[in-house]
């Protein structure tokens, strides 16, 4: 097999310490010190590979992916191990340790979930490394196997707010900007069955720059007057279309909330939601991060009362950003294909996951079966 020519792009080899800032990926040249310079076309080239490596992943997950390499290469540093290349048995110690805490350095021990997000953390840097980590060995696998047996616990799925429960939400807002906003938020959001990132990352016009990296977009809005709101949604797979209709009440319809919010925010352009400061008069050009959703779902169920029938310390768990999507698979009341289309699932099976009571008891095999 004849070597790659001394100019052909790769993937830069770092060793054991970041990638660059923002977990970025570098594609270089390659070329040793004594090979002549690539020429602009090259250089051209390599910048636009790079921006397609780059746009492969969220900055989010790149950002995480680089923590958690950060995380292993320190561990290695204080063990005496080296990172590189990949150690099957160096790895299972690593996550072995990170299932036990250290008592000595105060590091409490890792979910089991955050665990697994790790190891795909490590498994991706290596692939960028060149040198792919295999997870299927026995001592990555029969460790991991172990700390789930030993440490995993009964999932615990965020609530579904129903449509009732988002009505009542609504009410605990008031009716300056920030309340018209942040109801627009919770209404679209609902009806959109959208994520948090997807609710933040809405522009309230088209942007050209969206299919290139100038944006820190994830989609826009368009406004059909008297019939609802049409939001074009950039996802890992491709684009999708999400319709949400006109309500029957101007005070929960998501076309009349977003409506309100554009007319007295003056948005002509850019990000849909943004934040607004202290004086509730002036409204930044920035985007509105994401938490701010997953707080406002926490704070208005609370304030409205939802799942009232539990203790309040628990209650505060209960609400996330996720209760919005949970929210309207389980309260549509709809072919399910419906409301699979809405959330964008590939599979029946995962919208299932969502619907978290709407089923509960319909089916009663008890009754069936002659009890």
């Amino acid at each position: 097999m004849q070597n790659p020519p001394a100019n052909t792009p790769k993937i830069d080899n770092i060793d054991d310490g970041d990638l660059p800032a923002g977990g970025d990926l570098v594609i270089e040249t390659g070329a040793s010190p004594s090979a002549p310079r690539p020429t602009p076309r090259v250089e051209a080239l390599v910048a636009t590979a790079t921006a397609y490596a780059n746009a492969a992943s969220s900055e989010n997950t790149r950002d995480a992916y680089a923590k958690d390499w950060r995380h292993f290469t320190a561990w290695c540093r204080r063990e005496g191990f080296e990172p590189m290349p990949p150690s099957s048995q160096v790895i299972g110690l690593y996550i072995g340790a990170c299932a036990a805490g250290d008592q000595k350095r105060n590091t409490p021990a890792l979910s089991v979930a955050t665990i697994e997000r790790r190891l795909s953390g490590l498994a991706w840097n290596f692939t960028q490394r060149g040198t792919p980590m295999d997870r299927s060995d026995r001592h990555i696998a029969t460790v991991l196997a172990g700390i789930r047996r030993k440490h995993a616990k009964p999932p615990r799925q965020k609530e579904a707010v129903l449509g009732e429960d988002i009505k009542a939400m609504v009410d605990t807002l008031g009716h300056d900007l920030r309340g018209l906003r942040d109801r627009a938020i919770l209404l679209l959001g609902f009806a959109g069955g959208l994520r948090r990132s997807e609710i933040v990352g809405l522009d309230v016009a088209r942007d050209d720059h969206l299919d290139g990296n100038h944006s820190d977009g994830r989609g826009w809005i368009e406004i059909f007057p008297g019939q609802g709101v049409l939001l074009t949604l950039r996802g890992k797979t491709g684009w999708r279309q999400v319709e949400v209709g006109r309500g029957a009440s101007d005070q929960t319809c998501p076309l009349a909330a977003v409506e309100r919010w554009i007319r007295f925010g003056r948005i002509a352009r850019g990000p849909l939601f943004r934040r607004i400061f202290k004086d509730n008069k002036t409204i930044d050009v920035e985007r509105l991060s994401d938490k701010h959703v997953a707080r406002l779902v926490k704070q208005t169920a609370l304030a409205a009362g939802v799942r009232s029938d539990l203790p309040e310390e628990e209650r505060a768990g209960l609400f996330a950003g996720h209760s919005l999507r949970a929210g309207l698979a389980s309260s549509a009341e709809i072919e399910e294909r419906y409301v699979q289309k809405q959330l964008g699932h590939a599979s029946a099976e995962m919208t299932r996951k969502y619907q978290r009571r709407r089923d509960r008891f319909r089916t009663n095999l008890t009754k069936a079966s002659g009890l």
